[in-house]
């Protein structure tokens, strides 16, 4: 039998700052923003993009937070578990959601080089000039809320999908 227990990582004090409270128009302004990116694209594919950002980024509070939302809204949980071998699974996921899943990467991961140009043709094939507008903000934005929550020590674990 395995005990299982709520690890809230080698910081065991909580996160440094609460960044909504400490900040709290810099904070409005994202969500601001996060609400702007979503905008037009489909639930699912906009989980999806921010589980994988959040993996890529070792922020566990995203993973956590973004992982419950798509449960919330439907998500199927092998889709969910095989994410992170998005690749491997390619059979899971639709051309649409591969390729915001390269984009997601290749624009997270910007210190292997620029976003690679078959990586951009790629989603551009399936996705309407605005739609891949909206998802690139969508990349971008998800990215700063890793940022600030990896920064901050957001401790996972008490988010609960609305």
């Amino acid at each position: 039998m395995t005990e299982t227990t709520k690890n809230t990582g080698t910081h065991q004090h909580g996160p440094r700052m609460e960044y909504a409270r400490v900040a709290p128009d810099v904070y409005k302004a994202m969500y601001a923003l996060e609400r702007a990116a979503v905008n037009g694209l489909d639930h699912s594919l906009v989980e999806l993009v921010k589980i994988r950002a959040s993996q890529l980024n070792h922020c566990a509070f995203c993973i956590d937070m973004h992982t419950k939302d798509a449960r919330k809204a439907g998500e199927a949980e092998d889709r969910i578990y095989l994410l992170s071998a998005w690749q491997e699974a390619a059979g899971y996921y639709t051309e649409k959601e591969q390729a915001a899943l390269a984009l997601t990467e290749a624009v997270t991961v910007l210190t292997d080089g620029f976003v690679p140009d078959e990586v951009w043709e790629r989603a551009a094939g399936v996705f309407e000039e605005r739609e891949l507008a909206q998802l690139l903000a969508v990349i971008t934005t998800i990215n700063a809320w890793n940022r600030f929550a990896v920064s901050t020590r957001a401790v996972p674990g008490a988010y609960q999908a609305r």
